[in-house]
């Protein structure tokens, strides 16, 4: 192996940053002799903050510190200084296309991700009952890493190890002492094919609650902490995290007590899967079969209607073609999902 520093981009988004996870831990535990660059957005720091000693993340603002070509470029040439054997891009859009060009004629080795645009396309044309399941995000990070020669298997635990880590003094604040089952709720999503409506979500909320568990309710921005505040003071042994947590590394700590975590197609399923912690997950335009489950994770703890027109959308960010508007979210029951949380805990 001729490859001695390793640099690999990944941007956004949350939960695609975080599928890196198990990846990058792999092959640095695999190839303790190589250094790995982890190039990203600064808010993503928390999620690499445990890596073996040969990884290091670097964290950028593309968008301003490093806005236009010229500002790629300016990047470009730092990171030529760091002296890179070999260039992984895990995201392949415009920004990264050029940062690989630029390695390219540097006499950089590289390699980029298959994202499997036609199979997508064609999964959301035919539907998924009548597609396969394509090849997980975390498969074709991997691929990208085997382009480059890298061969080492998935074997992965959680970014904290075995043993729990101790919470900090804000979160043990909010959360008390364990004496019941914790449940995380993770209500939202970037688009509204991917959001459970909020009357049914309060339901599984207010269920839990009744069912004896403590919940944790997590959001981002004042839209979010309105509604979870809501429910706070509306439920018993309801907590809002919103905007109260202290941030990602502290809700990753949070995240790893928990013994499941409710979430839509969204990141908190990639950071629970990260603290190897069972998510029930529920979809709706989007579907599992595009690959975008959270890592680890089992099919029976999916919660999903099977319709025809699903996935009318790769990342749920398309109009539902129906003239009921996402019959596939709103015909999912509250009682569906509780029942799911109970059945192995």
């Amino acid at each position: 192996m001729d490859i001695r520093r390793l640099l690999i981009t990944r941007f956004s988004a949350a939960g695609d940053v975080a599928m890196c996870v198990p990846v990058v831990k792999a092959l640095a535990e695999k190839y303790p002799e190589v250094e790995i660059i982890f190039l990203s957005r600064k808010n993503f720091a928390p999620l690499f903050g445990f890596m073996p000693k040969n990884v290091k993340f670097l964290g950028v603002d593309v968008k301003n510190d490093y806005k236009g070509i010229g500002g790629l470029s300016r990047l470009f040439s730092e990171l030529k200084d760091l002296k890179i054997d070999a260039y992984a891009d895990f995201h392949d859009v415009l920004r990264t296309k050029f940062l690989r060009l630029r390695a390219f004629f540097s006499g950089i080795k590289t390699a980029k991700i298959d994202k499997g645009r036609k199979e997508k396309k064609s999964l959301t044309r035919l539907g998924a009952l009548k597609s396969p399941a394509l090849k997980t995000t975390v498969e074709r990070y991997k691929d990208v890493l085997k382009k480059l020669g890298f061969e080492f298997e998935l074997n992965f635990s959680p970014v904290f190890g075995e043993k729990l880590p101790e919470l900090p003094s804000e979160i043990k604040t909010l959360a008390g002492e364990k004496t019941q089952k914790w449940i995380g709720v993770a209500p939202f999503a970037a688009h509204e094919g991917k959001i459970l409506p909020l009357e049914t979500m309060e339901k599984v909320v207010r269920m839990l609650s009744e069912k004896g568990a403590r919940v944790f309710l997590f959001g981002f921005g004042d839209k979010e902490k309105s509604v979870t505040e809501k429910w706070q003071n509306a439920y018993s042994n309801v907590v809002s995290l919103v905007g109260k947590s202290g941030g990602l590394k502290n809700e990753l700590l949070l995240i790893s007590h928990l013994d499941c975590m409710v979430s839509m197609d969204s990141a908190n399923m990639h950071f629970a899967s990260l603290m190897s912690v069972r998510v029930v997950s529920v979809w709706g335009a989007t579907h599992t079969k595009a690959g975008f489950l959270g890592f680890n994770q089992k099919e029976d703890d999916v919660v999903q209607i099977e319709l025809p027109c699903r996935p009318c959308s790769v990342y749920g960010n398309k109009e539902c073609r129906l003239t009921e508007k996402y019959k596939c979210l709103r015909d999912i029951q509250a009682e569906q999902i509780v029942e799911k949380v109970f059945q192995k805990i």
